[in-house]
């Protein structure tokens, strides 16, 4: 049985201002890292087989956090791990967005199973990449545990559509994923089983 722990990239610039960063890039703030070093203290007795990141930077920089002194560890990055790709509503902020397209705001954030845009993903074509990610995983690791750092919309296709098998429309339902939140899948015999969904109790404190 596998043990896969997905985990959302800690608070970047772009996050704090409110903009969607889908395949551009933004740095981490302190706050981000400060999360990110936390999470890592909390998985350090974890036995992970290797950790895989989103090619993102803000995703490759939590991961390197996060293996802290696991030397060693195998490291790969792979592009179907990467955020949803959101053309030209990358780098605005969703006051911006939903006063310039005000629709495709509203399909997005609100009924997300009528969400089209030419040139840009679809909640489904996350969901078939996402898939064939995971078909590779059970395909090349039979047990143990890895680390898989993403991004907070393949997070929530992951649950929502993958794992749930719930409809499009059910997409937002909660929880809502935060930066370093951790949701915990189990896969094999060709089943996915949720055990923890965005939890961040490595944060309670602060």
């Amino acid at each position: 049985m596998l043990e896969l722990y997905f985990v959302r990239h800690g608070e970047t610039e772009w996050n704090r201002e409110n903009r969607l960063q889908g395949r551009l890039n933004s740095p981490l703030t302190e706050r981000g890292v400060k999360h990110a070093v936390l999470l890592a203290e909390r998985l350090a007795a974890e036995d992970f087989a290797a950790v895989i990141s989103s090619s993102s930077n803000r995703a490759v920089e939590t991961a390197k956090i996060l293996l802290g002194k696991k030397e060693g560890l195998p490291f790969f990055t792979d592009d179907r791990l990467m955020e949803i790709d959101l053309g030209d509503w990358q780098g605005k902020t969703q006051e911006e967005i939903q006063a310039s397209d005000p629709r495709g705001y509203e399909c997005y954030y609100h009924y997300p199973h009528l969400y089209s845009r030419p040139g840009c993903e679809g909640f489904l074509d996350v969901k078939k990449r996402l898939e064939g990610f995971l078909e590779d995983l059970e395909s090349n690791f039979t047990h143990g545990k890895l680390l898989i750092v993403t991004h907070g919309m393949v997070i929530k296709v992951l649950q929502q559509l993958v794992c749930k098998g719930l409809p499009v429309e059910r997409l937002w339902d909660p929880p809502w994923i935060e930066g370093t939140s951790v949701t915990i899948v189990r896969a094999g015999g060709g089943l996915r089983e949720l055990v923890v969904e965005g939890d961040i109790s490595h944060l309670k404190n602060l």
